[in-house]
């Protein structure tokens, strides 16, 4: 069954990427906010994030400890050009802090 997009949160998260020759943007490693970093194997799929999830971003299908994760990169307001964007992965929302707001 299907997950609601509602019941998604953010989880932004620090990425070391590499850029090729053409421009391409290579995700190489994600560190989550516990300070713990988790190469990334390899990148199976690139493609633009659908808009519920993030209006002006992409979408990394990469694989970690040998299962797919979606990683998603979103692009920031082009009034701020020292700013690109940022990464961030999601997860489903725990059921209290829905309840109680927090």
């Amino acid at each position: 069954m299907r997950q609601n997009r509602h019941n998604r949160e953010r989880i932004y998260v620090s990425v070391d990427s590499t850029f090729d020759a053409t421009g391409y943007m290579q995700p190489t490693a994600i560190t989550w906010t516990d300070g713990r970093t988790f190469p990334i194997e390899c990148v199976r799929d690139y493609h633009p994030a659908d808009a519920s999830v993030t209006p002006h971003g992409d979408c990394y299908t990469v694989v970690i400890h040998g299962q797919e994760k979606h990683l998603f990169f979103e692009r920031t307001d082009p009034l701020f050009p020292s700013r690109v964007g940022r990464w961030f992965v999601e997860r489903i929302a725990r059921e209290n802090e829905n309840v109680s707001g927090h």
